[in-house]
């Protein structure tokens, strides 16, 4: 990922707290954002009105609400001799509606030159993750700023840039593979393998990773490339069910698209975690780690992995201590709390997963109920100083569960 990479997407941003007279219809009525200097900067003052296609999204841990509308930037003392009062104006939407005091508002300008404007409530992940995406971490949030350039670029975080941009609708933009398309097409005809075959072969166009000294980089780059090889494979897949069109006995097919919609929307999501349990079995594998995967424990839970084996879990006289489990989700927001109850023997839980600047309010609450997050080595950058000397690195878990299992041998 090149430097400067959100430039793809966005020529500036604004970003402030939400205010009550922005927020409440009980205290203003007044519908307009207030940002003058930055808003200056974004939009311009060289006409006195401007009128922008805009894309409106609510988001927090648990929801996404869509709309669409128009915002209007003004001067509202245009005739004036000598003042100027520019303003901000917004429809009123199901997202101004959710909007609070507190939350945090980004104004995206688009090089398409339409706005997509998000409300974030205040102190969740995706406040978070927004934050780090756009450059903000550590500024005086209280007040407002903006941003025209971007300089965030790494590829390191390339992951954790791309699930934060499609989480707020914005298609990532990944040509590193496409020299193994054909290859890629003619292995499996043109349809979707198995998740693990699939797996297996973005592994393999992965040369430059050694899963015993780098574990983190290596699982990152896998999934990386595989997620790149998917959207390619789905793209083709795609365009020719399209092309096929949806008319059956010469009416058209509603209910056959809708279908096939959701498909693809069911496989993005079903496959992304099979993927990352993937390349997980392949790390145990390269470090000689004993496990079981998704075993059967108390009440029917099935974790991902239990270690050494599910016989040892199942084994009474077996040492607690020496027993681990994992729990592996590509993303988690408050998912995590799932894994709590899947192997009652094990006290201290552990989850892998692949999100980037969870909450304190998130991670402090794992600390209490006894969850270590692990997390690959580079995405730890887009947590707090306070988070990072607690998160386990990938080698850190693996190494740990290691010094478990030859103690015993």
């Amino acid at each position: 990922m090149e430097n400067g990479y959100l430039s793809r997407y966005f020529t500036g941003i604004v970003l402030k707290r939400l205010t009550e007279v922005e927020t409440n219809p009980a205290v203003s009525n007044q519908h307009e954002y207030n940002a003058r200097k930055p808003m200056d900067k974004i939009f311009g003052t060289e006409t006195p009105r401007k009128e922008f296609e805009a894309s409106f999204l609510y988001i927090n841990d648990e929801i996404v609400l869509n709309a669409e509308g128009k915002m209007t930037w003004y001067d509202a003392r245009y005739n004036h001799p000598t003042r100027t009062e520019w303003r901000f104006y917004f429809q009123t939407t199901e997202v101004s509606k959710r909007a609070k005091a507190g939350d945090s508002l980004f104004i995206c300008k688009k090089t398409d030159n339409t706005l997509l404007i998000i409300v974030a409530q205040k102190d969740t992940t995706v406040e978070n993750q927004l934050y780090w995406l756009f450059g903000f971490t550590g500024m005086d949030t209280e007040k407002f700023v903006s941003r025209t350039e971007f300089d965030i670029g790494n590829e390191q975080t390339e992951l954790a840039v791309r699930m934060i941009l499609e989480l707020i609708g914005i298609e990532y933009e990944d040509h590193s593979a496409e020299l193994y398309s054909d290859l890629m097409m003619s292995e499996f005809r043109g349809g979707f393998p198995t998740t693990r075959e699939f797996s297996a072969f973005a592994r393999r166009t992965v040369k430059d990773v050694d899963p015993i000294e780098d574990p983190d980089t290596a699982l990152l780059k896998w999934i990386n490339r595989e997620e790149a090889l998917f959207r390619i494979m789905e793209q083709y897949l795609i365009k020719n069910r399209l092309q096929k069109g949806f008319v059956s006995n010469g009416k058209v097919d509603v209910d056959g698209f809708i279908q096939f919609s959701l498909s693809v929307h069911n496989r993005r999501k079903s496959r992304a975690g099979l993927a990352l349990e993937n390349h997980v079995e392949v790390l145990l594998k390269s470090w000689n780690i004993s496990y079981s995967h998704t075993p059967v424990t108390e009440n029917r839970s099935k974790p991902d992995f239990i270690f050494p084996c599910i016989e040892a879990y199942k084994d009474n006289s077996y040492p607690e201590k020496y027993l681990t489990m994992l729990g592996v989700k590509s993303s988690c927001k408050d998912r995590w709390r799932q894994v709590l109850s899947e192997a009652d023997r094990i006290e201290k839980k552990h989850l892998l997963t692949l999100e980037s600047a969870i909450s304190e309010n998130q991670t402090n609450e794992m600390i209490d109920k006894k969850l270590q997050l692990t997390i690959p080595s580079p995405i730890h950058d887009t947590y707090t100083q306070k988070q990072r000397m607690w998160l386990y690195t990938v080698r850190m878990f693996l190494k740990e569960v290691e010094s478990r299992q030859n103690y015993l041998k």
